[in-house]
């Protein structure tokens, strides 16, 4: 794949991931496949609204769904992405850390 292709693509994913209520929705399906409902007890948001970043990170591939009964279910299908949030984590800590400096 020609690189900027791939750049493409995956800037695709990092912007499906650059909402708190998208990473908020992922972590809670690496926990296991949740249903809309559930999904949305888990925001301050109505459940349009948690559709509609489900919606966001269904195209970017990040979660899948399907239908059980009359609920959608949907399921991380990059569990993968969660090997970055220590990365993700640690940088938050050092940037807090010089920023306690500055005050000092």
């Amino acid at each position: 794949m020609d690189s900027r292709l791939l750049a493409q693509a995956r800037a695709e994913i990092f912007k499906a991931l650059g909402h708190p209520t998208r990473l908020i929705l992922v972590e809670a399906l690496a926990e296991r496949p949740r249903c809309v409902g559930e999904l949305t007890d888990l925001t301050p948001w109505k459940q349009a609204t948690t559709s509609r970043h489900l919606d966001v990170l269904l195209r970017a591939g990040v979660v899948r769904r399907r239908k059980e009964g009359a609920k959608m279910i949907y399921e991380l299908a990059l569990p993968c992405l969660l090997r970055a949030m220590p990365c993700v984590n640690e940088a938050l800590l050092r940037r807090a850390s010089s920023q306690a400096k500055l005050l000092e």
